[in-house]
C-alpha cells in the first residue's frame, strides 16, 4: 500500500453532496485565493438523496469514500478533515416575538437587546415544535429582526433608549436537527471528521459573488437536481436565502413522460439538448429513436417556465424588489431559455442576468482544471469559504469541548453560537418560577417565584456576556441556566404554625396542609391568632364601607367559637356619587375614561398610544404627541382634565 502524507492544517478538502451526484473539491489557500489541487465527482446508483436530504446514509457514505479514495490515490494525501454543506429545501422559517420589562430610568444595553432578540428566537422555535408531532430539535442558521417596539412604539433601534416593555419580533431561519446529524453521521461512516458546516447557497455565493461585490444588490441561484438554493447580498452581507422546490429533476421527469424514456436516458438527453442539433435516444421500449431540437425544447417548456416564475417569486420574497444582477448557477444553469425566462418573470434586462463561472476566477484558479462549470458553485463554494476564512474556522472553535456547529459567516457573538448549537432561551437565561397570587382577607398577595439559576458563559476560560464576539480558536465553556421553581405553598405554610382558627379557601373550610392555588380566595373566622403575614407581599384593598358577609357553606360545620366580624371574599369597591372614579381626559378630540392602576402609579402618553387609533405597523410619518398644546414625549405623565393629541404627520 502506498505512503501517504498526513492532510496539512491549511489544506482543505470539501464535498457537496448533491441529488444527483458527490463532488470533491482539494485546494489551499494562495495569494488569497484557493489554488484547486484537484476536483472528483461520482454519481449516486440509486436515489440515495431525496430532494438535498440523505436518505440512504450508508450509501451516500459508500460513494462519499469513493469519491475521497480517487483524490487520496492522485495526490497522495490521507484526507482525513471534510468541510460539507447542508441543503436549503432542509431550512424552515418562523416568526417570533418576546416581550421585557425593563427597570426604570435606565438606558437600554446591548446586552439586554441581546436577551430580548434570544427570547425572540426561542419564540420562533416553539412556534416550530408545535407545528410537529414529537419534539425535534432545530439549529439556528440566521434570523432577522422585523421589528423593534418600545412601550408599543415602533423604534428602528432600542439602544440607550429608556422606557418599561420592550419587545422584539424576529424571522428567524433554522436547520432540523436530523438534518445536520446525518451529515455527520454520512461523514463519519466515510472515516471522515467534519472540519466546518454551511448552507449551500451561501457556499454557492461565496464562490460566485466575491467579497468586494456584495456592497451591489445580486442574487446567486443555484439549481441542483432536487432543489433550487438562493441567497442575496447587499450592503457588504448575505442578508438572505431560501429555496424553491422546483429544480432540474421537473425537466428530466417531463422528458420521461414525454419520450417515454428511463430517468438516465431522460438526464442525458437534458444534458445533450443544443439549438440546432437533434437528439437520439432508445426508449422503454427498445426503439431508437431521432427528435430535433425544437421537439424536446417543447417538451420541457411548461416546466421550465414554472422554474422560472418560482425563482422570481423567491427572490422577490427575500429581497421585495428584482435585485440589480442576478447569477445563475448548477447543472440546471445550463437549460437553454431559462435565463431569459427568469429575466422576464422579474422584470429585468436580459443583460443582468448571468450564468455563473466567469467571477470564479477573483476566488479560486488551478493548473489545468476547467473551474469554469457553473455546476461547481457549491462544491467550490465549501473550499473556498472555509479555504479563505469565510466562515470562521469552525474546527477550531470548541463548544464544551466539542466542535461547535457553524452555519454562517461573519461576526459571530456568543449567543449566536450557542443558539446555532441547539440551546433554547431557557439555557442562556433560565426563568424565574411561576409567581403565585392569592387573596387573604380582602389583601391581595404575591408569592413569588424562586430565580433561575443563572448560566456560566466562559470564552478561554474567561467570563463573558452573550453578546461578546467568538473568534478563531476560542474554546467555549458554557453550563446552561436553571430555570427556578414555581411558587409553592400550602394554607399552614401561609398563615404560620401560630394560627390555629377556622379558614375558609374559596368558601369551603380545608386543612392546613391544604396546596394553594392561583387565585384562591383565603378567610381567616377566628382571630385570636392573627396570620403571620409578612407585610410586604399583602397588598391592602383600597378603602371601602364595610363589604356584607360571605354566603356561607351549606356543607360547613357551625363554628365552634366566636367568630370575627364578617370578611367579603370578593371585595366590594363602593364609588362615590357623581363622577366615577378613574381619570378623565381627552384624547384626539375623543373623552375617554381611565379606571385606576392598581399599583396607584400616573398614566403616561405611553399608556395611550394603542387607544390613539394609529396603525403603528404601517406609520407614513413622525407621530407627534401633545398634551394641552404642548409636545411632550411618549414617558409624559396625564392628569384628569388633559387634552391629548396622538397623531402621525
Amino acid at each position: 500500500m502506498a505512503e501517504y502524507k498526513a492532510q496539512e492544517q491549511d489544506l482543505v478538502f470539501a464535498l457537496d453532496i448533491g441529488t444527483r451526484s458527490i463532488v470533491g473539491v482539494v485546494g489551499r489557500p494562495a495569494g488569497g485565493r484557493l489554488k484547486v489541487l484537484d476536483i472528483e465527482m461520482a454519481e449516486h446508483g440509486s436515489r440515495a438523496m431525496l430532494d438535498g436530504q440523505i436518505d440512504n446514509i450508508q450509501q451516500v457514505a459508500a460513494l462519499a469514500r469513493t469519491v475521497t479514495d480517487r483524490l487520496e490515490g492522485r495526490l497522495g494525501i490521507r484526507l482525513e478533515r471534510v468541510c460539507v454543506a447542508a441543503a436549503g429545501r432542509a431550512l424552515r422559517t418562523q416568526s417570533g416575538s418576546f416581550v421585557m420589562d425593563l427597570p426604570q430610568k435606565q438606558s437600554i444595553t446591548a446586552e439586554q437587546i441581546s436577551r430580548l432578540e434570544a427570547g425572540a428566537l426561542s419564540s420562533a422555535e416553539e412556534a416550530l415544535q408545535l407545528e410537529e408531532e414529537t419534539r425535534r430539535q432545530f439549529f439556528m442558521v440566521g434570523y432577522t429582526v422585523a421589528q423593534y417596539r418600545l412601550d408599543n412604539y415602533p423604534l428602528a433601534t432600542l439602544l440607550n433608549h429608556n422606557g418599561q416593555r420592550a419587545e422584539a419580533e424576529v424571522v428567524a431561519t433554522f436547520l432540523p436537527g436530523e438534518v445536520v446529524e446525518s451529515l455527520y453521521t454520512a461523514m463519519r461512516a466515510a472515516g471522515l471528521q467534519v472540519a466546518s458546516l454551511t448552507l449551500e447557497p451561501i457556499a454557492a455565493m461565496n464562490a460566485a459573488v466575491p467579497v468586494e461585490l456584495r456592497l451591489l444588490n445580486l442574487a446567486l441561484v443555484d439549481i441542483g437536481a432536487g432543489t433550487t438554493d438562493i441567497a442575496v447580498c447587499r450592503d457588504g452581507s448575505v442578508v438572505g436565502y431560501t429555496m424553491a422546490t422546483i429544480a432540474g429533476d421537473e425537466i428530466t421527469e417531463a422528458l420521461m413522460r414525454a419520450f417515454l424514456v428511463d430517468f438516465q436516458t431522460a438526464e442525458e438527453m437534458k444534458r445533450a439538448l443544443c439549438p440546432g442539433e437533434a437528439v437520439t435516444y432508445t426508449d422503454i421500449l427498445g426503439m431508437e429513436n431521432t427528435i430535433s431540437y425544437e421537439e424536446a425544447r417543447a417538451a420541457i417548456e411548461e416546466p421550465l417556465e414554472r422554474l422560472a416564475e418560482a425563482i422570481a417569486q423567491r427572490v422577490t420574497e427575500v429581497n421585495t424588489v428584482a435585485p440589480s444582477a442576478l447569477f445563475l448557477a448548477g447543472g440546471g444553469s445550463r437549460l437553454d431559455g431559462l435565463r431569459e425566462w427568469v429575466a422576464k418573470c422579474l422584470g429585468m434586462d436580459e443583460r443582468r442576468v448571468a450564468i455563473a463561472g466567469s467571477n470564479y476566477a477573483k476566488s479560486a484558479f488551478a493548473d489545468g482544471l476547467d473551474l469554469g462549470n457553473p455546476e461547481y458553485a457549491t462544491p467550490l463554494g465549501i473550499a473556498v469559504s472555509a479555504g479563505l476564512g469565510l466562515l470562521n474556522d469552525s474546527y477550531v472553535v470548541t463548544l464544551n469541548g466539542e466542535t461547535a456547529k457553524l452555519f454562517r459567516s461573519g461576526s459571530l457573538t456568543l449567543r449566536d453560537i450557542l443558539l446555532m448549537n441547539g440551546y433554547t432561551y431557557a439555557d442562556l437565561l433560565g426563568r424565574t418560577g411561576k409567581n403565585l397570587s392569592v387573596t387573604l382577607d380582602g389583601r391581595r398577595m404575591h408569592l413569588r417565584g424562586e430565580p433561575a439559576v443563572p448560566a456560566i458563559l466562559m470564552i478561554n476560560g474567561e467570563e463573558a456576556p452573550l453578546t461578546a464576539i467568538v473568534n478563531a480558536g476560542d474554546r467555549i465553556s458554557f453550563t446552561p441556566a436553571r430555570s427556578g421553581a414555581d411558587a409553592a405553598r400550602t394554607l399552614g405554610q401561609l398563615l404560620g404554625e401560630g394560627f390555629s382558627g377556622r379558614v375558609l379557601v374559596n368558601n369551603r373550610e380545608v386543612p392546613p396542609d391544604t396546596p394553594l392555588q392561583q387565585g384562591d380566595v383565603i378567610l381567616t373566622l377566628d382571630r385570636g391568632a392573627a396570620p403571620a403575614v409578612r407585610a410586604e407581599t399583602a397588598a391592602p384593598a383600597p378603602a371601602q364601607s364595610p363589604p356584607p358577609a360571605p354566603v356561607p357553606d351549606a356543607a360547613a360545620p357551625a363554628a365552634p367559637a366566636p367568630v370575627a366580624p364578617p370578611v367579603s371574599l370578593a371585595p366590594v369597591q363602593r364609588e362615590p356619587e357623581g363622577t366615577p372614579r378613574g381619570v378623565h381626559l381627552v384624547l384626539n378630540g375623543t373623552p375617554l375614561t381611565l379606571p385606576e392602576k392598581d399599583s396607584g402609579q400616573p398614566y403616561y402618553l405611553m399608556d395611550l398610544l394603542e387607544r390613539s387609533g394609529l396603525d403603528f405597523d404601517h406609520l407614513e410619518g413622525p407621530v407627534r404627541l401633545t398634551v394641552n398644546g404642548r409636545e411632550s414625549g411618549f414617558s409624559q405623565s396625564v392628569r384628569s382634565g388633559d387634552v391629548v393629541t396622538i397623531r402621525c404627520d
